[in-house]
């Protein structure tokens, strides 16, 4: 098993996203937010996105920045209208920019099979709305499930808190949100951190993403490999 490159640029970390790419942004609001990759992608300059994350953007940096620079094709998440969505909100409006909206625990549930080899899946979530319209439905006991397909990512750009020399990832709190099932969905996972430990300096009962998923970690301080 090799280990995740460990670099210091988060240009570098990016500099292989194609235009037209499927990427999925971690974070729950500003909270996992990869932001610094995220600003080095703007700066990269890839364009006509796939962006698949919990939020459309808050303010005007992170994910609402990449929106502002007229980088995204398509947005799918599960909140795209909130107070300080107005980045979204007014590319939404102009019908610049396209939006798939999937229920939160079904976004999750979808990379989650991507991850997991699923071909697809029935949900009860959402049925009887617009979200199901057209889609396949089944009724198993008494009750009418959708049939929903994975979602699966050319990239992800997840934050963690800590990483060891491996790519070992364990998350912050509820920073933690979707990393570690984008991680799982992703062609490439790239992973910004706070530090990097040796190899044994994080509790392996307490590794959330194994490092088999992870192929770059990010931290400006790190020696790189």
């Amino acid at each position: 098993m090799s280990a995740a490159s460990i670099l210091a640029s988060y240009a570098d970390a990016v500099a292989d996203v194609e235009d037209g790419a499927t990427v999925l942004v971690g974070g729950f609001g500003m909270a996992g937010m990869p932001v610094e990759l995220i600003d080095a992608l703007i700066e990269q300059g890839a364009k006509d996105l796939v962006i698949v994350s919990n939020n459309a953007g808050n303010g005007d940096t992170g994910l609402a920045a990449l929106l502002a620079a007229k980088r995204v094709r398509k947005v799918v998440c599960s909140f795209p209208r909130q107070s300080d969505s107005w980045v979204f909100d007014g590319l939404y409006r102009a019908g610049q920019i396209e939006l798939e909206v999937v229920p939160q625990g079904n976004l999750a549930e979808r990379m989650r099979a991507a991850g997991a080899g699923i071909g697809a899946f029935f949900c009860p979530t959402g049925v009887g709305t617009p979200l199901t319209e057209g889609k396949e439905t089944r009724v198993i006991d008494g009750r009418t499930y959708a049939l929903e397909y994975p979602i699966k990512g050319d990239v992800a750009l997840i934050k963690a808190h800590r990483a060891d020399t491996m790519g070992n990832l364990v998350y912050r709190k509820t920073a933690r949100n979707f990393g570690p099932v984008m991680a799982t969905a992703a062609r490439t996972v790239i992973a910004q951190v706070s530090e990097v430990v040796p190899l044994g300096g994080l509790d392996p009962e307490v590794v959330v993403t194994p490092s088999i998923y992870v192929d770059r970690v990010v931290c400006p301080t790190a020696q790189e490999s």
